[in-house]
């Protein structure tokens, strides 16, 4: 593609890294036959190909964004299916990524719109907050019927109280800040990224991580000052929150790095391990980007750990049947596709791959709140194709799609409960409720 960018505008390195990408994309549109959005909705602008045009003169043009491009961009799920398709190795997430941050910086949003950003941006990432707030919506949650009218403003209320649970688990104190020892003979040492949400919504997830590894003689670092990955501010185009908050997670693992060393970082929710694979270039004009991409070098997903320390089963096979979601940040953005489902056959399930399993179930972040419309008929698909792999469950690694996903007759299940129940571990809690067979 051609692009007439100004010496002047050049200067800046993420125009310029934003014009290196627009000149790779040779306009073949293969992007748009793997696009969720442009799949439902069938406009082109809707279509990785037709948001590149739209930022492309945006950002050549060095003009705030209008309601056209905001729209369309917004509806941009960064699944990351198109980098997956796309031939010419067209790099659609930093891309995005740029023009959020320069639509965040140019454009006013209606009021409503901006409060619920904030309020999103504030929450999210902080698991105290966040926890309140769900406990306010599981309260709310039956009013959600009440709320009359087809506005988005109406929409996302609705979405909000019907993502919420029911009710929460207490907090973990396996999550704090402490090192976990290993069992027998220590064979390596990795810090763990808690995580946000994910610390509220389901810590048995990490509780399973830490049993898991520690039994396989892996010592699990829990180092203080760890907090958000940063994704969900990164998305939203808040530049400064999510540098922020990456800023703190470079600091805390820097520090044990130079101190005892770590094998790994692990991360258990993939959203944030493709994020934390990317700090090396977020960091990259930063006063900290060595110790960036030491970090992003580091970063590896709990099931590229379990294979790279020999992950083996003790138990009998369970018999049950596994519907595996590959999450988009997985598949597409970290280009882990195989492991996973190798990982759960050798602990003895057996794994069905639902139809369109490139296809994003909707959850991306905070889309489903955003984009409520777009992602409920994107969850109605997944969970469609799913139910007819007959599967007794549904395994995944993402906290995201785990919650999109939740809500229908089968359980939703982390990857690694199942692997950690297989070599020793307790019966996942989802499994223990739903009255599947140990």
């Amino acid at each position: 593609m051609q692009t007439h960018f100004t010496a002047e505008q050049l200067r800046d390195p993420d125009t310029a890294e934003a014009n290196k990408i627009l000149r790779t994309c040779v306009h073949c549109g293969m992007c748009t036959a793997t696009c969720p959005t442009f799949l439902l909705l069938g406009d082109e602008l809707d279509s990785p190909r037709g948001r590149i045009y739209l930022i492309k003169d945006m950002l050549e043009n060095d003009r705030p964004a209008s309601e056209l491009e905001v729209r369309h961009v917004d509806r941009c799920l960064s699944c990351l299916s198109c980098m997956t398709t796309c031939p010419s190795g067209v790099h659609y997430m930093h891309l995005v990524d740029h023009a959020r941050r320069h639509i965040e910086e140019t454009y006013v949003r209606p009021w409503p719109e901006r409060a619920l950003r904030a309020v999103l941006a504030k929450v999210l990432p902080n698991p105290s907050l966040f926890r309140l707030s769900l406990r306010a919506a599981a309260l709310a949650r039956p009013l959600g019927r009440l709320i009359p009218g087809q506005s988005m403003t109406a929409q996302r209320l609705r979405g909000m109280l019907a993502l919420a649970p029911a009710a929460l688990p207490p907090p973990s104190p396996v999550q704090e800040a402490q090192v976990h020892k290993a069992e027998g003979v220590r064979r390596g040492r990795v810090g763990l990224l808690t995580g946000c949400a994910q610390k509220v919504l389901n810590p048995s997830i990490n509780e399973a991580t830490i049993r898991l590894l520690t039994r396989m003689g892996i010592e699990v670092v829990i180092t203080p000052g760890q907090g958000c990955c940063g994704a969900l501010t990164h998305h939203m185009g808040q530049h400064d929150p999510a540098m922020a908050a990456a800023r703190a997670n470079i600091t805390a693992w820097s520090a044990e790095i130079a101190g005892e060393g770590l094998d790994a970082i692990v991360v258990n929710a993939s959203g944030c391990g493709t994020t934390l694979k990317d700090y090396g270039f977020m960091f990259r004009e930063e006063p900290e980007a060595e110790q960036a991409a030491r970090v992003s070098a580091l970063a590896m997903d709990i099931t590229e750990v379990l294979e790279k320390f020999a992950y083996a089963p003790t138990r009998e096979k369970p018999g049950l049947t596994v519907a595996y979601h590959s999450a988009c940040s997985l598949q597409h953005g970290q280009k882990i596709t195989a492991l996973p489902k190798q990982l759960l056959n050798r602990a003895g399930f057996t794994v069905k791959e639902p139809a369109e399993g490139h296809i994003c179930c909707g959850s991306a972040g905070t889309y489903n709140i955003l984009q409520p419309e777009i992602a409920g008929q994107l969850r109605a698909r997944k969970l469609e194709n799913i139910n007819r792999t007959r599967a007794d469950l549904i395994a995944a690694g993402n906290i995201g799609c785990m919650t999109q996903l939740a809500g229908d007759a089968l359980p939703v299940v982390h990857t690694v409960e199942l692997l950690d129940w297989m070599a020793g571990g307790p019966k996942p809690p989802r499994l223990a409720t739903a009255g599947l067979p140990a």
